[in-house]
Order: C-alpha cells, then structure tokens, then sequence
C-alpha cells in the first residue's frame, strides 16, 4: 500500500493536520492581531475535526436503541462522547473568541490600531 492510497484512507487525519499547521502559521507569519485570532479558530476546528475522525467506526450506527428494544447483532455504535466534547469545545471556543474580538476592540481604541508590532512600538514609547 502506497502513501497516496493511506492518505485518501485516512483523509480525515490529513485534512486536520493541513489545517493546523495553516494555523500555526497563520499565528507566526501575521501581525494582526485579528488574523491571529482567526488561526487560532483554524487549529481548534482542526483539533475538532481529529476528534471526530477518531471516533468514527466505519459502518458503525448511530447509539440509539430501537423501538422494540432489540439490539442487532454484530453491530458496532459509534461512541456519543467525543461528539458531545466537541459541542462543548465549540462552545467554549466561541466565548474565547468573542472575548480575543472585545479585546482587540479595546486595544484598538487605544493605540489605533490592531498591529501587534506597532502597539509595542507605541507601548515601548511611553
């Protein structure tokens, strides 16, 4: 098995590894302070995507039990946990974001701008 046909098999890992390091550079190449806090939503989605991905069972069911109560044989569920750890990351993630944004709004009305390297030349001026 070549590489080509493990990436296109495990897509899903591949896509979250390109998206954090888009992140991660995102976070290191730029100076604006807003184009930082959208790298940083870029690595937590990743992260979300790697979750999801790994808790994945190929064929697996959703774990909802019939109306009868019977359970099928030789049925695999996929596991409910890692999803609801992702609602609840989002979530978080979200209140982070809108926090980072309030910020940068603050620093903007201060310094005029939302460079990092011009507010520490003004800061280092003071």
């Amino acid at each position: 098995m070549d590489i080509t046909e493990r990436i296109v098999q495990n897509y899903p890992y591949f896509v979250s590894i390109v998206l954090f390091c888009i992140g991660i550079y995102t976070i290191l190449s730029r100076s604006n302070l807003m184009k930082k806090i959208i790298g940083i939503n870029i690595m937590g989605n990743a992260i979300f995507l790697l979750l999801i991905a790994a808790a994945n069972i190929r064929g697996g069911i959703a774990p909802i039990v019939p109306h009868g109560g019977e359970l099928p044989e030789g049925v695999y569920y996929v596991n409910p946990l890692p999803a609801a750890l992702v609602l609840t990351g989002i979530v978080v993630s979200l209140s982070v974001t809108a926090f980072a944004l309030s910020i940068v709004v603050k620093l903007y009305e201060h310094f005029g701008t939302i460079e990092s390297h011009e507010i520490l030349e003004i800061r280092s001026l003071d």
